[in-house]
């Protein structure tokens, strides 16, 4: 029964949930409006779990000394600062516990900005655009492995990754620049716009409909009940 009885609420809500997408009037519109407010509950919930799970998680490996565990405890003295100034003296427009810290946002500077924020803009940004650009010699890294010419279809690649790149540079236009007119298309920069609105485009909308297959796939997996890895173990 500890199985039985979360499978067939899946597949009651799932059933609703799909036919309200069909019809979309009284009771499936309001009762389908009703469940997604009940998942809006419920993800506040596991937000809190993930809150929990990252706390214990991060005590545990500064307890035991693991590897780089001065990091763990830099992320966790991190978050909890950054969630207490968010409680005490709230962000943007939003209150705190203490108000809006006219004080304390004074002191941070001109003009007035709130220690969430201040923290938020000059620090959180920052290391993530530390994050993206440490993140850009790898996908440098792996590009420079896959345009290695080994088949037909790498060697394409290749030579369509370099149309692109030298048509959004001044050096694609400086090398076709001297075309006649009746050669503009020839021109670096148009074949760039031509393959990332066509071929381009094309490639993405078969990669959207395979994902969304995808998601319809696993979605009848839960709603049947043969996909019973959420009730915590195998089938």
């Amino acid at each position: 029964m500890k199985r039985t009885i979360p499978m067939i609420i899946t597949f009651i809500v799932g059933m609703l949930v799909i036919i309200s997408e069909f019809v979309p009037h009284k009771p499936f519109g309001p009762i389908a409006g009703t469940l997604e407010n009940w998942f809006l509950i419920i993800a506040g919930f596991t937000i809190i779990l993930g809150v929990l799970s990252l706390i214990r998680m991060n005590s545990i490996k500064i307890k035991s000394r693991a590897e780089n565990w001065q990091y763990f405890l830099a992320g966790l003295i991190s978050f909890g600062v950054m969630v207490l100034v968010g409680v005490f003296w709230g962000m943007q427009e939003s209150s705190g516990i203490l108000g809006h810290g006219e004080k304390i946002s004074a002191w941070l500077g001109t003009p007035p900005t709130k220690p969430f924020d201040y923290l938020f803009n000059n620090l959180f940004i920052h290391l993530s655009a530390t994050m993206f650009s440490l993140l850009a010699f790898y996908i440098a890294s792996a590009a420079y492995r896959a345009f290695i010419i080994r088949s037909f279809e790498s060697n394409l690649l290749m030579i369509t990754a370099v149309i692109i790149m030298l048509g959004r540079t001044s050096l694609g236009t400086i090398m076709t620049g001297w075309l006649p007119p009746s050669l503009q298309f020839l021109h670096l920069p148009r074949i760039a716009d031509y393959i990332m609105m066509y071929p381009n485009s094309a490639a993405q909308r078969a990669i959207m409909i395979s994902a969304a297959l995808g998601v319809i796939g696993s979605s009848l997996r839960i709603i049947l009940g043969i996909e019973r890895s959420y009730l915590g173990g195998g089938k």
